[in-house]
């Protein structure tokens, strides 16, 4: 129930995400990838691993640099990771007690080598600068063997991640966004040691240098924006308790995570948070659950309060039952739904996608095009391989690779922190196409509140017991009521969509639900076997949030619909009090499910909004959904977005970020276009040197990645 739950965003999966998780393979397996950093990486780890038997689907995080398995039948790990070994990836089973560790390993990998070719980087430059400036003969000689003696080792270990990436690609006969990269440094680089060695006048150890260096940096800030971007997934894991204190014949012992078995006895301490789902079994105190719900009002737990992975106890030890652990607790389950939403495709990465494809094949082409060319037209090798250079690196479409993960990152990242759990990664896209809302009353826009006073002491423990797992707001608002009441002993219980409970309860059928269900019209009633059905008095408050949530969507241009199965006079009192003209009542689920259809078929793009089992077809069928963290198990496995707050005011800035982060991933293709139009000619033509061309591929990678973080900006 919503007092004592915990999150009830993700406790459970209903039988249609079920089936779902059947047919794209139930057992997962999340690998670890330190080396990937493009879109044609993504790619490649993607195709390697679905011709592997067994496996069903694969989809890369490039933000956390990690991989997820679905398999259909068993597959070792260790026959995943050899497989990507074989297509130059580094792989490794994923430790969520490392998160975290090997991005900071990486980011200080690459501030070391940018040290080291900076520093590097200003000696040589000191000896170019005497040889512009006029040495020659022995000096000049002299000053071509020093730079070399420096800037080769420099070389060897600063340009290393560009070297062992593209080695690893061209072992399987592939081509990465490294090898043309590495090709550069090496072209430049042995020009320069030919020179040096047969005692000619031209060295370019200085600009293999700074093309090392620029690269390095536009890599590390790449990083870093990544890093910035903060991966909603990545800062739930890292909330994940390592080590735990357990229980076990009246021992305690600190104890990993891991360790744990459903059943085991947890200490949770004041201030520390919480590792499982459970129940407590000792202690009272407040419980934190921002994290989950959203909500800044600490909850109070007693005994038998369930609490979830990730809720902190405030000011009082705890002791917790340990009902799921490891993959099963509901901080584990909104990471992997969090990873799912960032790591999904939609067309505008499918573009990307394709550009990245085609990269290898055609920059290599234009590389030996211009060198050709050029060869031709000059008879001068030197200038001729610097062109080819040039353009290798500058046609680089790092940007383009980068236009929508960067984008889609950090808006689920906004989105959460505001407590918006985003599930499908298209569901932003399809946000900003909304010109329509349909609002589900009950539960939704409003919260019931009941009287049992008209109840006898049977029905009211009987109504106590139907209701304690129940979710509808109804429900739950009956169950509320009834507090200090003893639940009665029932079986076969059933939930009835659109119509309400039923069980068994001393031989008798029992029956909870509307009065147009049990005969009696409107309202709320309890039928014991045949005796005359008992009337539950109930009341209905606007959610908080709901009006202002409702005026700024009208003002952002949204028409606004209500749809309840509630009698039209208690319908058109909240569409009233919201200043809302369009709406229906009692409406059924198929009802609900062809309103929406009506308005589709009118040209409408709409947007369910709605928390109960007879909402699921409706949130399915909606062009995008959203649906409370108090909905159903159905609801919120059919839904785009679940709302993680009691209140409805996180759900007002939705459309302006939607519509930001499409216009953000347009504005990211738009500069990747225009780069790669100004950029490439340039090359070809023989206007872009070596160190002006890397220069140029690191801007326009950090300049998308810094558009897609104005999106942390946008008004909330």
């Amino acid at each position: 129930m919503s007092d004592t739950a915990a999150c009830p965003a993700c406790i459970g999966l209903p039988e249609g995400q079920l089936e779902r998780a059947r047919s794209n393979g139930t057992n997962q397996v999340v690998l670890s990838l330190p080396g990937i950093h493009c879109v044609a990486c993504i790619n490649g780890v993607e195709r390697t691993l679905r011709h592997i038997p067994g496996v069903a689907n694969a989809r890369v995080n490039l933000s956390m640099k990690r991989v997820t398995v679905g398999t259909n039948q068993p597959v070792a790990a260790e026959a995943m990771i050899d497989a990507l070994e074989l297509a130059g990836y580094e792989a490794r089973v994923m430790d969520n007690s490392l998160l975290g560790t090997e991005a900071d390993a990486y980011g200080r990998a690459l501030l070391t080598r940018i040290a080291v070719s900076g520093f590097a980087n200003m000696n040589i430059m000191l000896l170019s600068v005497a040889i512009w400036s006029g040495a020659a003969g022995a000096t000049m000689h002299l000053f071509h063997w020093i730079t070399a003696v420096i800037a080769i080792p420099t070389l060897v270990y600063t340009a290393q991640p560009f070297f062992v990436s593209g080695w690893r690609s061209l072992r399987v006969g592939r081509l990465n966004m490294d090898v043309p990269i590495a090709l550069a440094i090496l072209l430049a680089s042995g020009i320069s040691l030919y020179e040096t060695l047969q005692g000619g006048n031209h060295s370019y150890f200085d600009a293999a240098c700074t093309l090392t260096f620029f690269l390095l940096v536009g890599r590390y800030l790449d990083h870093r924006s990544r890093k910035a971007a903060a991966s909603a997934a990545a800062q739930l894991a890292a909330l994940e308790v390592p080590r735990v204190l357990r229980i076990r014949d009246g021992m305690r012992q600190m104890v990993d995570f891991a360790e744990l078995q459903v059943g085991d006895l947890v200490q949770v301490l004041p201030g520390g948070r919480i590792p499982v789902d459970g129940i407590v079994t000792q202690g009272r105190g407040k419980i934190d659950r921002a994290l989950l719900t959203g909500e800044t009002r600490p909850a109070m737990a007693t005994i038998g309060t369930a609490v979830s992975a990730g809720e902190i106890s405030m000011d009082a030890p705890l002791t917790i039952e340990a009902l799921t652990v490891g993959t099963e607790t509901t901080l584990r389950k909104m990471v992997t739904m969090v990873d799912q939403a960032e790591a999904m495709r939609n067309r505008y990465t499918a573009v990307a996608d394709k550009a990245a494809a085609i990269y290898a094949p055609v920059v290599h082409l234009l590389a030996l095009v211009a060198f050709t060319f050029w060869m031709l037209w000059s008879g001068d090798f030197r200038l001729s391989i610097n062109i080819a250079v040039a353009v290798l690196i500058i046609t680089c479409p790092c940007a383009m690779g980068l236009a929508v993960p960067a984008v889609s990152t950090v808006a689920a990242g906004r989105l959460f922190r505001a407590g918006l759990l985003v599930k499908d990664g298209t569901a932003l896209e399809r946000l900003a196409e909304v010109d329509t809302v349909v609002f589900d009353k009950t539960g939704t826009l409003t919260m019931p509140s009941a009287a049992r006073d008209a109840l006898d002491p049977d029905a009211q423990s009987i109504a106590k017991a139907m209701t304690q797992d129940a979710t509808h707001p109804v429900a739950q608002a009956i169950f509320a009521s009834l507090d200090g009441v003893t639940p009665a002993r029932i079986s076969d219980q059933r939930e009835h969509r659109g119509e309400g409970l039923s069980a068994v309860w001393d031989g008798k059928t029992i029956r909870l639900g509307s009065g147009a269900w049990l005969g009696m019209g409107k309202g709320t009633y309890l039928q014991i076997g045949d005796a005359r059905p008992q009337r539950i008095t109930l009341r209905s408050e606007l959610r908080d949030g709901a009006a202002a949530l409702v005026k700024a969507w009208q003002a952002a241009g949204l028409t606004i619909h209500i749809v309840s199965g509630d009698d039209a006079d208690e319908t058109a009192r909240i569409a009233e009090s919201l200043n809302v003209d369009h709406w229906q009542a009692e409406t059924k689920p198929d009802d609900k499910v062809a309103y929406i259809e009506a308005l589709a078929a009118a040209g409408h793009k709409v947007l369910m909004v709605g928390d109960g089992l007879n909402d699921t077809a409706a949130l399915a069928a909606a062009h995008a959904s959203v649906s409370p963290a108090t909905a159903a198990d159905a609801s919120r496995a059919a839904s785009d977005i679940v709302l993680l707050n009691d209140s409805l005011t996180p759900l007002i800035d939705l459309p302006l970020i939607a519509r930001a982060a499409v216009k953000r991933i347009r504005e990211n293709f738009t500069i990747s276009t225009v780069y790669n139009v100004i950029a490439v000619p340039v090359a070809l033509v023989g206007l872009a040197t070596p160190l002006i061309a890397s220069i140029a591929m690191s801007a326009s990678s950090i300049t998308v990645l810094l558009n897609a973080l104005r999106l942390k900006g946008t008004r909330q």
